[in-house]
């Protein structure tokens, strides 16, 4: 089959396919007389195996080595184990970043009062006064609110 199909078979775009043949993913296709790529079953078979482990947001080098590592059948799992083991901490630590991210702007919404002016703006009022290298309620919690003078006003020059 040609780049075009097989493109099209496994749902990406023909770039995506000439950059991993570059980076060594995919195997070199045949070509045919007037120079056209002709790739095999297995080529689709590879992509789908590249595919997939990118859909679970693996690292292009884990994802070489698991292809690898897949070519020995003898060998053991446990480098394969280690890697999932090490991408799924990899992935946890994310998720609590997430959280961390989430409630801070949760905090920085809640001085949203809908309705008002940019010159009312709460949640500008929270950034300018973390520009200001001040507490925010994103950052420094629900104690962050009162002040006397006003971190926007500062910061437009009043």
């Amino acid at each position: 089959m040609r780049i075009g199909e097989l493109a099209a078979r496994a749902g990406v775009d023909v770039q995506t396919l000439r950059y991993y043949e570059r980076e060594g993913l995919l195997d070199p296709p045949a070509r045919t007389r007037s120079g056209y790529r002709s790739y095999a079953p297995a080529h689709l078979e590879r992509l789908n195996f590249i595919r997939h482990c990118r859909s679970l947001d693996m690292a292009l080098a884990d994802v070489r080595r698991l292809l690898e590592l897949s070519k020995d059948k003898s060998a053991s799992c446990d480098e394969v184990n280690a890697k999932v083991h090490a991408h799924l901490e990899r992935v946890r630590a994310k998720r609590a970043a997430l959280q961390v991210l989430e409630r801070q702007l949760a905090a920085l919404d809640a001085q949203c009062a809908s309705g008002h002016r940019v010159a009312d703006c709460g949640i500008l009022e929270e950034l300018i006064h973390a520009a200001h290298g001040e507490a925010c309620a994103c950052h420094a919690g629900p104690a962050a609110g009162a002040r006397e003078v006003s971190a926007a006003d500062r910061w437009r020059g009043r």
